[in-house]
């Protein structure tokens, strides 16, 4: 069995990931201005957030053609691959997976495993992270998604935007009514139902970053106290480093004993949550798979 790992870009990890554990990306398609922008290719990060802040016109994203991805198959055919991996953007966010469940029907020189991650940005990428490892050390895969599941159904995130517009108008805040009349008085906090559906969701609301912050931070308190795993988290933004660098300095100095990263929202995920949303996902660390020779542990 010869197993490849295939994400799309909204998963934003580094090049030096992609490399080490030979990952391959689709890039998700932004729309501006009637010119398309590939994902993190024609339009990197920081480009992405100065363009907003000046735009008068707000961009869209789409979904990759299926073009794009059966360049990947015939590739992966042509390479001697049994089986690949497809872990996408949540479909509680994006009809990818839900095209990707219908063409996979129509494959048969290579067995399709497609993985709907319920989440983006570095809650995909820990996913994606964890199955090119299984895949390193041996695993079919039907034990790779056996154990994507197990650690999806760890997985918390919450997150804060500074103006809900961007939600609200490309529908992807599940429960917006209930912020009608009051978006700018409230600072929301919400959150990915991983477990459901992986749709985004206002869970609570408080008057001040500063009390949306503690609110956070006492959420996550709450949900690592009993279990017996240990927890990796990871602080990523919309382009605010200053922000993302005090979460991260005190997320430090509560928690010394978790794991802690930083990520980016890219400009595919940029387009729904604006600049300045920052956010928190936490999740049982991926290296408590491997025992110390990086064999995998029986779940």
């Amino acid at each position: 069995m010869k197993i490849a790992i295939l994400t799309d870009s909204s998963a934003y990890l580094t090049s030096q990931q992609l490399e080490e554990y030979k990952i391959d990306v689709i890039p998700i398609p932004l729309i501006w201005d009637n010119q398309i922008y590939r994902d993190m290719i024609d339009i990197k990060f920081e480009e992405f957030y100065h363009k907003l802040s000046e735009a008068e016109n707000l961009p869209t994203t789409s979904q990759p053609s299926i073009g794009d991805f059966q360049e990947y198959i015939d590739r992966y055919v042509e390479q001697g691959y049994t089986d690949v991996i497809v872990i996408t953007i949540s479909s509680g966010i994006s009809s990818f997976y839900s095209t990707l469940a219908a063409e996979k029907n129509n494959e048969n020189r290579i067995k399709i495993h497609l993985f709907d991650s319920k989440v983006t940005c570095a809650g995909l990428a820990h996913e994606v992270l964890l199955a090119a490892k299984l895949v390193q050390a041996g695993a079919d895969a039907d034990t790779i998604i056996k154990y994507l599941t197990d650690f999806r159904d760890t997985i918390k995130v919450r997150f804060v935007v500074d103006d809900l517009k961007y939600l609200q108008r490309t529908g992807r805040l599940s429960n917006t009514a209930s912020f009608v009349g009051s978006m700018l008085k409230i600072k929301p906090i919400l959150a990915m139902d991983v477990q459901n559906e992986g749709k985004i969701e206002a869970i609570a609301k408080e008057r001040q970053y500063k009390r949306a912050y503690q609110h956070i931070k006492k959420d996550f308190a709450n949900s690592i106290a009993s279990v017996s795993y240990p927890i990796e988290s990871t602080v990523f933004d919309a382009l605010d480093p200053d922000r993302k660098s005090d979460w991260l300095n005190d997320y430090e100095e509560s928690f010394p004993t978790v794991k802690l990263e930083s990520s980016i929202i890219g400009p595919v995920v940029g387009v729904h949550v604006g600049q300045h949303a920052i956010a928190m996902i936490w999740h049982r660390d991926i290296d408590s798979y491997f025992d110390d020779q990086g064999k995998i542990i029986d779940l």
